[in-house]
């Protein structure tokens, strides 16, 4: 007996090494370089679409708060919230404030850039999610990378390849670690029991998965910008109460990004990495998880979600993650190198508003991590729908999901969540290389309604046939 235990435990010891190795060449390396290659590309053949549109994106985002849509439909704001609610995490909150703890304040200022050059690629991927989308049972749609792969490239295979990926990851295994965060979080600010927490938290996304995409819909649009408000303005007030020290911050900030005389030591690398890393994995730009949102929504141009999808790039990073980063960096904390992660961003806000901040930020996490739950469990849904339109399966996904809740309350198994992030990596590979080969067509299609609107078209339509050599998109006839 002991033989066969010391035998399993010398397994996951190799399976544990193995993985770590793949998270390091290929979800840190490989995945990052494929990333800006493919957020520069897009940037420069979209002529700099993240930056010359932003007008049109925040008036698309305004008219669509306002919209209705028929039964079955989803507006372009509840999918916008939808994919917000994912990308939207406790990342935002702990994970800014790792990279913060590890890579120093410079690594802000890369976070920054990567996400000014990840909108282009968000773009894209999501303005072929719509080019591709399908119609489903209920009147309305969805898509995502899985179908752009089938329909766009032809290769069935290579789509559900990517369903497995997302469902496990995004579906299961994210969902879990979202559950674990918050009962850790309510057992250290309130002594709560974690299973209590977990079996409430499964309940109540079990009543909101049932009830399909238009009730994820209707739940996102109200979380999400409730959510954002709130954590914005108490960050805004503890700017307003430090406002003298706001321009020594933004120095220290750009002056430790390009403090190259660390160089030779590996701390330039550390701060550049953890920038980037931050950047990309906080907002999703470019990994195939938003456009299965992105694609739920009835628009009459699919420009039109590929503009506000780059907008939530733009609303998780640029205004989030700074709001955690501003947070932290004027009250000092950062120095104390005992801190990291939720405890750093915890004493910091704790030290600006008192007590309070404590509270705050265990709400935001329950928040935060509660709409990546519902969001992330779409991503899955839509994928499930993609392998098999048999109902038993997608209940079954359903039931899994609650499950993985309650597990994830209860305890974590780091090879379980490497791995996830392993897998995450293979996923977003298979989405780049598609969304590489694909990209020909956002971009025409972006053509398209720049010139609908030169000709005073205030609401462009698209047609399929406006593109040359575009079949498959079936939607668009």
């Amino acid at each position: 007996m002991e033989n066969l235990t010391l035998m399993g435990s010398k397994i996951l010891d190799v399976l544990s090494n193995i993985i770590s190795f793949g998270n390091t060449y290929i979800g840190t390396y490989l995945l990052i370089v494929l990333l800006l290659i493919a957020g520069f590309y897009f940037t420069f053949k979209t002529n700099f679409v993240q930056f010359r549109m932003m007008k049109e994106m925040i008036r698309l985002l305004g008219d669509g708060v306002g919209s209705s849509t028929k039964d079955g439909k989803v507006s372009s704001f509840q999918a916008f919230c939808i994919s917000t609610a994912s990308r939207v995490g406790t990342g935002n909150i702990a994970g800014v404030a790792l990279a913060i703890a590890v890579g120093g304040p410079g690594s802000v200022f890369w976070m920054w850039v990567i996400a000014l050059i990840g909108g282009a690629s968000s773009f894209v991927e999501s303005t072929l999610a719509q080019i591709y989308k399908v119609k489903d049972e209920s009147g309305g749609y969805r898509g995502g990378p899985a179908y752009y792969i089938e329909k766009g490239l032809n290769k069935r295979w290579l789509g559900l390849l990517f369903s497995i990926l997302i469902t496990i990851t995004f579906g299961f295994v994210f969902n879990a670690v979202q559950a674990n965060t918050i009962t850790e979080a309510f057992q250290t600010a309130f002594g709560a029991d974690k299973l209590i927490v977990g079996i409430i938290l499964a309940i109540f996304t079990a009543v909101i998965i049932f009830g399909g995409v238009q009730r994820i819909a209707k739940v996102s649009e109200v979380i999400v910008p409730i959510l954002a408000v709130a954590y914005v303005l108490v960050a805004v007030l503890v700017i307003i109460l430090n406002i003298t020290k706001i321009p020594s911050v933004i120095t220290l900030i750009v002056s430790n990004a390009f403090d190259f005389s660390s160089f030779a030591s590996g701390a330039f690398g550390v701060m550049f990495i953890q920038g980037v890393k931050r950047g990309l994995f906080s907002n999703e730009a470019g990994m195939g998880s938003a456009p299965n949102a992105a694609a739920t929504a009835e628009v009459s141009h699919p420009v039109k979600q590929g503009l506000i999808q780059t907008l939530g790039v733009f609303t998780d990073t640029i205004l989030i993650c700074s709001c955690t980063a501003f947070v932290i960096l004027l009250s000092g904390t950062h120095a104390d190198s005992n801190l990291t992660g939720i405890q750093l961003t915890q004493a910091a806000l704790t030290s600006e508003i008192g007590i309070f901040g404590n509270y705050f930020i265990a709400f935001c996490i329950l928040l935060f991590a509660f709409s990546s739950i519902i969001g992330n469990y779409y991503y899955g849904e839509s994928n499930i729908e993609f392998m098999s339109t048999n109902k038993f399966w997608l209940v079954s996904y359903r039931a899994i999901v609650v499950g993985m809740i309650i597990f994830g309350s209860l305890t974590k198994v780091d090879i379980v969540w490497n791995l996830a992030d392993l897998f995450m990596s293979f996923m977003a590979i298979v989405n780049l290389i598609a969304i590489l080969l694909l990209g020909k067509f956002a971009f025409k299609a972006s053509q398209n309604y720049i010139d609908q609107k030169k000709k005073g078209i205030q609401d462009p339509v698209f047609k399929a046939s406006d593109i040359e050599g575009l079949v498959n998109a079936d939607e668009w006839k």
